[in-house]
């Protein structure tokens, strides 16, 4: 009896703070996304579904559930698979590790709202870096095509203001970002793993890297790549500040890059809709658990516990 007082009065005060801070702020959304509320009212009416129904059936909130997957589906796989090989490639390497270590880091660390400023200069269309890169690129290809080459630039995408582009540019810098998370990881990962495994690989006549990668490497990281595709979901979905810096007046052009977490804070804390910003979170923290469980489904059936 005396030790069951002392593990409740163990686990009792982190229950209780789990409670307050992570569970109770769920519910009172949950409550709010059936009510018009908003701050500054005394009193709200209850709608029912309302708030759902105009988030299903709405275009504006179509292209939000449609540039929110876009960016999720690309980013996602690529900062996992950029991870792990940039991982790899370090863990090969006898000299200057940690150098490559650190300068892939460095995204990670830096204030993601100052690297946008940076990257909104760098993707200019006129005095930006990235189109200044490709003219030279392409007069230099073009040589003695001069006529072309001339008008070459022209042909150049506004990577920020395009409807076409500005996802798939802020994927980018979400790639960019997140990859030397993920990174280090999976160096976590690599130390992991018994050198004893290769030699017993060796004996039994792997030869190449790529199949010891395939044999040992790949299995052995299995729990590794569980944590690293949930990490990377729960992350991408979160994308916020990149969209708010770029076009904090709306989510891009043609509404191309209105991700839910923008939509959440527009509707919320821009225009003061408590109600329909709560239903959109509870469909956001829906599609997060959603994607979660079922990428945690189909990793762990091919996942390796040592």
């Amino acid at each position: 009896m005396g030790n069951q007082r002392a593990y409740l009065w163990c686990i009792g005060p982190a229950l209780i703070l789990m409670f307050l801070i992570l569970l109770l702020p769920i519910f009172i959304a949950a409550g709010m996304s059936f009510t018009n509320y908003s701050l500054g009212n005394t009193s709200a009416d209850f709608v029912g579904l309302e708030n759902y129904e105009q988030i299903f059936t709405r275009s504006t909130y179509a292209k939000m559930f449609g540039a929110t997957f876009r960016y999720v589906f690309l980013v996602v796989p690529m900062t996992v698979g950029l991870g792990l090989g940039a991982a790899l490639l370090i863990n090969s390497l006898t000299r200057f590790g940690e150098v490559y270590k650190t300068i892939y880091f460095l995204p990670v660390m830096s204030a993601l709202i100052a690297m946008a400023i940076v990257w909104e200069f760098a993707f200019h269309p006129t005095i930006g870096i990235i189109n200044a890169t490709l003219e030279r690129g392409c007069g230099t290809f073009l040589e003695g095509w001069t006529w072309y080459a001339k008008g070459c630039a022209r042909t150049f995408p506004l990577w920020l203001t395009d409807r076409d582009y500005a996802i798939w540019t802020v994927s980018f810098i979400g790639i960019w970002q997140g990859f030397g998370f993920n990174m280090v990881l999976y160096l976590a990962g690599l130390t992991g793993i018994p050198r004893d495994l290769y030699h017993a690989a060796e004996m039994d006549g792997t030869q190449s890297a790529w199949d010891r990668f395939c044999l040992v490497t790949w299995p052995m990281l299995g729990p590794t790549t569980v944590f690293v595709v949930t990490i990377s979901f729960i992350r991408s979905f979160q994308v916020f500040d990149t969209v708010e810096a770029f076009y904090p007046q709306g989510g891009g052009p043609s509404k191309s890059v209105y991700v839910m977490m923008f939509a959440i804070y527009e509707k919320a804390i821009q225009q003061n809709l408590m109600g329909i910003g709560a239903a959109i979170t509870m469909v956001f923290l829906g599609f997060v658990m959603i994607l979660t469980l079922i990428q945690r489904w189909l990793v762990e059936r091919r996942t390796h516990y040592a």
